[in-house]
């Protein structure tokens, strides 16, 4: 689990908490983020169960020895190399290599066609966009009446792949090599949701279709799918690595955003244009003032804030210059009880956190306010 309290040098996402669901390549995405500054919170909501001992794959892969098939589609790297390697330790792997050396092999992408390669093989064709859509629209160009075609799975959904296929004529074999399983341990997962539904998380990250409909699904067991689907369409955005994986969530209606390129780089670029564009940034008392998700940004210097001093600041935030009543204060405030102490003490330490004690001003027996500079909204107007 990443450290939820790291808050890194000022970077494009410093301020911001970024959830992340993968369980495959998470350390990775993590370590893209927190390198410009988020604070990474992980719960993967899958865990991938290697099927070396299944007889799903065992039988598969004895039918595509004993009966050559016309083509082979390999989808992804790990579960390309897995079937290799479970063919091996059942003592079929040569057979198997045998056999996918006289067929028509079609790789998905770069990384794929690499695994293919490394195998002894060589891939007759992949596409330059990485997309089974292509894939799909070769098969049928070339027809596929009468023809056997092993599709290697890989526990994503393929919209309409296999149907068109068969729908072509086509006689599909599925290759299982792995499954997606719910995690061993549901705590971070539970965790994560609630951080969500909190606002406590400005963005999730998801780059499996299955982590995605498998969050969707604990959110509706413990009967806080509502209260999930309100928070990514109002406050929580969700970054998918690409529009397979962002189908379970668009089918509840949830608008997510992908980079062009399916990758993690990108996805991670594509973060730090939009978390800081969608930040509040205001003229007050003389200075730039930008809300950020657990941190604050004062003429460009990073203020970390704690919890309870970022629920004052946005409840301000919420009508900049007008005067927000301290019974108004303590309900923002998180499990706060009925003592209006408890905003004195919050904004106490809200203002040195921010270092400027004069961008909020007290207005005695009403409240507080942020200290507005009405003039200076051209000049810090965003964009």
């Amino acid at each position: 689990m990443y450290d939820e309290q790291q808050l890194p040098d000022h970077g494009p996402l410093a301020g911001f908490t970024v959830g992340v669901t993968a369980a495959r390549r998470a350390d990775e995405l993590g370590t893209l983020l927190q390198r410009r500054g988020a604070a990474v919170m992980h719960a993967p909501a899958l865990r991938i169960v290697q099927l070396a001992d299944d007889s799903e794959l065992l039988a598969a892969t004895k039918q595509v020895i004993d009966q050559a098939p016309d083509v082979v589609v390999a989808t992804t790297a790990i579960g390309f190399r897995g079937w290799v390697e479970a063919a091996d330790g059942w003592g079929l792997g040569e057979d198997l290599l045998a056999r996918l050396r006289g067929v028509e092999l079609l790789a998905r992408g770069p990384k794929v066609k690499g695994a293919v390669r490394a195998a002894g093989l060589t891939e007759e064709w992949s596409p330059s966009s990485e997309s089974m859509a292509e894939v799909l629209d070769r098969l049928l160009e070339e027809g596929v009446e009468g023809r056997r075609v092993a599709v290697q799975l890989h526990g994503e959904p393929l919209p309409g792949f296999v149907e068109s296929l068969r729908a072509g004529g086509a006689e599909v074999l599925g290759v299982p090599v792995y499954r997606w399983m719910p995690p061993e341990d549901i705590g971070p997962v539970d965790r994560l949701l609630e951080a969500t539904v909190s606002r406590g998380l400005d963005a999730l990250t998801f780059t499996s279709a299955p982590a995605a409909a498998s969050l969707l699904s604990r959110a509706e067991d413990r009967g806080l799918l509502p209260e999930l689907l309100a928070a990514l369409n109002h406050d929580v955005l969700s970054a998918c690595v690409g529009p397979v994986t962002a189908l379970p969530l668009q089918a509840r209606g949830v608008d997510t955003i992908s980079p062009e390129r399916f990758r993690l780089g990108p996805l991670v670029q594509l973060l730090c244009k939009e978390l800081p564009g969608r930040a509040r940034t205001l003229p007050i008392a003389g200075h730039r003032v930008e809300i950020r998700g657990h941190a604050v940004l004062v003429d460009g210097d990073l203020k970390p804030v704690p919890p309870a001093g970022m629920s004052l600041l946005r409840a301000l935030a919420r009508r900049p210059g007008w005067v927000v009543a301290r019974s108004e204060l303590l309900r923002a405030l998180p499990g706060s009880g009925r003592d209006e102490h408890a905003v004195e003490t919050a904004m106490a330490r809200l203002r040195t956190s921010l270092g400027a004690p004069k961008l909020i001003q007290t207005v005695v027996k009403r409240g507080y306010r942020l200290a507005l500079d009405p003039a200076a909204d051209a000049k810090y107007s965003d964009g």
